[in-house]
């Protein structure tokens, strides 16, 4: 899922051929209804136009000079993000159905992750053989295509393992493997024309119009990341919850789960609130008849590890039905219970209502809300893609008492 960018200048098809690419802008398709209108193949011509891997050269040759990456952000099994806060985009590599080895794509997509992850974490000299990513996805019209930035393989605060991972999925019953990669997006705002061409033609990546963040990464591997702090932002009903159908049953589960015994929803909030902020140490849910208005209490973990530091939270959460908003009672009854130095959680299936989110917000209370579209989001990017697998997960984790 891809935050939306607010400005949305458009490049027509017609002038692709000379354009730079400038951040976040959108780039036109052709109107001749065949794969020809693909807007990438005259952006960055010798990538192709189709798939979402797409680069000139050869990665089993080790000869790729420039690669796209190209994400529609709505393919619910692998759930391509960019987190425009920390300049981290997550993507998933091409084995996404069984019956092939990790390796053994089509375009050999996973291949040039190895390669290029592999080469990122060497010397310079070979870094400076890791092309140079361009990061696309689908805009809204026809086949038009935003562009989103430079990437560079992993980031300043990951360790290898985090970088690039080979994760287990099943389909049909059937089990395989697939990247989950990680890239940083780089703080520069255009790729001009003549760099594109001069990398394009075998040119030295890191001379003629070269971005500096790019330089900086091949030369000692510093990453110069593209933050976008957000803005206060008050989210609609419609943009706290699920948009499609797999999503809306997902909640559905998890409500039908729970009906008729609540209280048992607060460790799954827990396990939820754990998926998203995996620094939470010690979290205890609290008894329904002495909570005090917290759910559960805990600690989030911050420091190096010999030197760790304990912040305590409160958590609350309510198992509710898609059409019923938390409103300022239920918050304000944590919010009255937290104490100082103290955050709070709370976890909905629903959403909250606009004048919780003010009250929220423009006073300045620490506390994270997490609502519905949040725990499909955040259940897709661990593996539970489908109701069966979150069926699943919450029958092992969560068993109804025995009658």
């Amino acid at each position: 899922m891809f935050p939306a960018a607010s400005a949305e200048p458009r490049v027509p098809f017609a002038n692709l051929g000379a354009a730079d690419l400038l951040l976040d802008s959108i780039y036109g398709g052709g109107s001749s209804g065949h794969a020809g209108d693909d807007p990438i193949a005259k952006l960055v011509p010798g990538v192709g136009n189709q798939g979402g891997f797409r680069h000139c050269g050869s990665p089993a040759k080790g000869t790729v000079r420039i690669s796209v990456l190209y994400t529609t952000g709505g393919e619910l099994d692998w759930p391509d993000y960019l987190d425009l806060q920390t300049g981290t985009f997550t993507y998933f590599g091409d084995n996404r159905t069984p019956g092939r080895e990790l390796h053994e794509t089509p375009r050999y997509g996973n291949l040039l992750l190895r390669d290029v992850f592999a080469a990122a974490h060497g010397s310079a000299a070979e870094r400076a053989k890791v092309p140079p990513f361009l990061l696309f996805e689908k805009a809204g019209r026809g086949r038009d295509v935003r562009f989103r930035g430079l990437l560079a393989p992993g980031g300043p605060t990951m360790t290898a393992d985090d970088e690039l991972a080979a994760v287990w999925r099943a389909t049909h019953g059937q089990r395989f493997q697939n990247y989950r990669a990680r890239f940083t997006v780089l703080d520069h705002a255009k790729i001009t024309r003549t760099w594109i061409r001069h990398v394009l033609s075998g040119g030295n990546p890191l001379t003629d119009g070269c971005p500096p963040a790019w330089n900086a990464w091949v030369s000692s591997r510093t990453y110069v990341p593209l933050l976008a702090p957000a803005t206060t932002v008050i989210r609609s009903k419609t943009s706290q919850m699920p948009d499609d159908p797999q999503g809306k049953a997902i909640l559905h589960a998890i409500c039908e789960h729970f009906r008729d015994r609540e209280h048992d929803f607060e460790a799954c909030a827990v396990a939820l609130w754990r998926l998203l902020a995996p620094a939470t140490g010690r979290c205890e849910v609290t008894r329904p008849s002495r909570d005090g208005g917290r759910d559960a209490v805990g600690e989030y973990i911050i420091g190096p590890p010999a030197d760790r530091i304990a912040i305590d939270f409160a958590l609350e959460a309510k198992c509710y039905a898609a059409t019923n908003a938390v409103g300022v009672r239920e918050v304000s009854r944590l919010i009255s219970r937290l104490r100082h130095r103290n955050f709070g959680v709370f976890v909905t299936t629903s959403y909250f209502a606009q004048q919780v989110q003010e009250e929220v917000r423009d006073d300045g209370h620490p506390i994270a809300l997490v609502c519905g579209r949040d725990i499909t989001d955040v259940l897709r990017q661990h593996g539970y893609n489908t109701p069966r697998d979150v069926q699943a997960w919450l029958d092992q984790s969560f068993p109804p008492p025995s009658p």
